[in-house]
């Protein structure tokens, strides 16, 4: 991307919008959305939701023991989803609560030299 080219944060919350509600519908795998995730992003708000969706993922089990839970969870991410499609920021509470988890993202780079060498730094720091 150049420098004279930004990026519209707007835009690709309503993007990732889509993969919650196709998610919420089951027509795509948590997996698939995402893996689906906008590329290099740094929006704080998007990063947040990526980890939404990895807790989504990892609480399965809970999720088929505990009812409560489940709808408990599923609201706050309907939340996220309704939230992310007026392409609004999450609240400040949300993208705090997942602030320890942002050096874990695991959200694919791209390929371009800025992604390979974001990467790379990724190998070598850790």
């Amino acid at each position: 991307m150049r420098k004279s080219e930004s990026i519209n944060y707007e835009d690709l919350r309503k993007e990732v919008s889509n993969l919650f509600i196709n998610v919420l519908t089951k027509k795509l795998s948590i997996r698939e959305a995402l893996a689906s995730f906008p590329k290099d992003c740094e929006d704080k708000t998007i990063i947040a939701s990526w980890h939404a969706l990895c807790h989504l993922e990892a609480d399965e089990e809970l999720r088929q023991k505990d009812s409560l839970y489940k709808k408990e969870q599923d609201e706050y991410i309907e939340f996220i989803a309704f939230t992310l499609q007026k392409g609004e920021a999450l609240p400040q509470n949300i993208t705090d609560s997942y602030l320890p988890y942002y050096n874990d993202t695991l959200i694919s780079e791209s390929n371009t030299i800025k992604g390979i060498i974001h990467k790379l730094k990724k190998f070598l720091c850790c």
